[in-house]
């Protein structure tokens, strides 16, 4: 099972490799806990495998020795490239940027990517997945050169002063620097490719792994435009890796390499939650972006119209800043929920039909025609008839309802704008609000007690890096974890750097004690 031979003095001299594991052997984990080896986890355990034990839940998680190889492979080939990046210049690194978005727009290459995707589409559609953020099309293209070539015009980061201390003799500069390898794990989603190797701008490199549905499309992206891209600019071998896995455990084995300088994650709550464990616990700070979903709230001062348009123009699609939970103060129930349900209902005439999930005290408040009715909700696994509406525990609203074609949102009539932000704060993962009201003060006070990274007077989907501030993100983080600490909660690439200190001494006779220098001999 593993051998090791500990000296008299408590050090270790021969810690052994685990070669095998037992069912029922009981793992500590969190100081005073234990979690027990399944037969399953037993039977599949192999030696040069690795178990990594999730300090928070005791999640055993089971590396075989290839998924190691492959990310640990990825990691040392971009740390390598790190190394080399000091000598790469800031007019190499445009260069790749616009080489990259070149190479996208070059139908030859996108036609080979595009048949790449249709294979990877249809194998997730035969196994009920989702595809709606799969599929590339030529929107996306457009998207993916423009936010590459927001990357080419973006200024360099790297050596940029961010403050200048002068003393008598001698200045201080604090400068910006990379920060090194950046580890990406995403969801089945290809453009964010030209997000995640935006942390090169700064002087960073990349390893990243893609969800296993876009695996295809993410090798033939590689392939036909991002390794080219490279070459040409004469950037280092390296730079931006591919861990070429489908195997969650090569994802749980990049995030516990130790070479990693932060590890961003993308994708769904528990999964992004557990990625972000594994990074803590090798010590590498996190950047999560898991859970979202959007809140708007309706005061009394609500104009119907802003409502309307809120409601309507924040369910166009499926992503994290989509609404998901409505408020709307009891005073103006009576005008403004007929304007949510028509807004509701025009939203899915967009795409196909709605779904409603209201608060069971609120639930008498619908009309019978909504109570009474059924819809066809398109769900990942196909079309599937359901009630129009469903009641639910307040509990349930901070719950992301993640739907394909048919919008899907909660509603909740509170007494006031303090209780929506209440519950918002409670049971939100605190991500993006918006307050539809005509009151300045209402506003100033939303905006001061809501506990949220975005916050905005109309629709949500404004919460977007490239949308909002013309810069592709890495991630928008929530703060379901906490807030971050100097950093905002659009994580974009040339928001990836430390800061290094560099003195330049005009007198060279500087001591700390004041004395003189001493004459040379000689």
């Amino acid at each position: 099972m593993g051998s090791g031979r500990v000296d008299d003095g408590g050090g270790t001299r021969n810690a052994g490799r685990l070669e095998a594991l037992a069912p029922g052997q009981a793992i500590p984990f969190g100081g005073d806990r234990v979690a027990y080896v399944t037969p399953e986890l037993s039977a599949a355990f192999r030696a040069g495998d690795r178990l990594v034990v999730v300090q928070d839940t005791g999640d055993l998680l089971h590396i075989p020795a290839a998924e190691h190889a492959a990310a640990s492979g990825a990691v040392a080939r971009a740390a390598d490239a790190f190394a080399r990046m000091g000598e790469v210049t800031d007019a190499a690194i445009t260069a790749f940027f616009e080489a990259f978005a070149r190479r996208l727009e070059d139908d030859g290459a996108w036609s080979r990517i595009a048949q790449a995707n249709a294979a990877d589409v249809e194998r997730a559609r035969a196994r009920g997945r989702s595809t709606t953020r799969l599929a590339v099309s030529d929107a996306m293209r457009r998207d993916m050169a423009a936010g590459l070539r927001a990357w080419r015009d973006a200024e360099p980061p790297r050596g940029r002063r961010l403050e200048r201390v002068t003393h008598q003799g001698w200045t201080v500069d604090q400068l910006m620097a990379p920060l090194g390898v950046v580890g990406f794990v995403f969801e089945g989603r290809p453009n964010v490719f030209a997000d995640a190797t935006g942390v090169i701008r700064a002087g960073n490199t990349v390893v990243f792994r893609i969800g296993s549905d876009a695996l295809g499309t993410a090798r033939a992206i590689v392939a036909e435009a991002l390794d080219p891209a490279l070459s040409e600019a004469g950037l280092p071998e390296g730079a931006a890796v591919l861990v070429d896995s489908a195997a969650h455990a090569a994802g749980w084995a990049m995030f516990a390499d130790p070479k990693l300088s932060l590890a961003v994650a993308r994708g769904s709550g528990p999964a992004v939650a557990q990625l972000g464990a594994i990074a803590r616990q090798a010590g590498t700070p996190v950047s999560l972006h898991g859970t979202g979903g959007a809140w708007i709230v309706a005061d009394g001062t609500a104009d119907a119209d802003r409502f309307f348009a809120a409601v309507y123009h924040s369910l166009d699609r499926k992503v994290c800043n989509t609404l998901n939970s409505c408020c709307i103060v009891e005073s103006r129930a009576g005008d403004l929920l007929p304007v949510f349900l028509e807004a509701l209902e025009r939203a899915g005439e967009r795409r196909r039909g709605c779904k409603l999930h209201v608060a069971e005290a609120d639930l008498a408040r619908l009309p019978e025609s909504w109570r009474a009715a059924r819809t066809t909700v398109v769900r990942a696994e196909g079309p599937v008839e359901e009630s129009l509406v469903d009641p639910i525990a307040d509990a349930d609203l901070g719950h992301e309802w993640e739907w394909e074609e048919t919008p899907e949102v909660s509603l909740k009539i509170v007494a006031d704008v303090d209780e929506a932000v209440g519950l918002f704060n409670a049971l939100s993962p605190r991500f993006a609000a918006a307050l539809i009201s005509q009151d300045e003060a209402a506003q100033a006070r939303f905006f001061a007690t809501i506990d949220a990274p975005f916050v905005g007077d109309g629709f949500t989907r404004w919460v977007d890096g490239q949308y909002a501030l013309n810069r592709p993100e890495l991630g928008l983080s929530n703060w379901e974890n906490g807030r971050l600490f100097a950093r905002g909660g659009v994580l974009a690439g040339d928001g990836v750097f430390t800061v290094r200190t560099r003195v330049t001494q005009a007198d060279v006779h500087l001591d700390r004690g004041d004395a003189p220098t001493p004459p040379r001999a000689g």
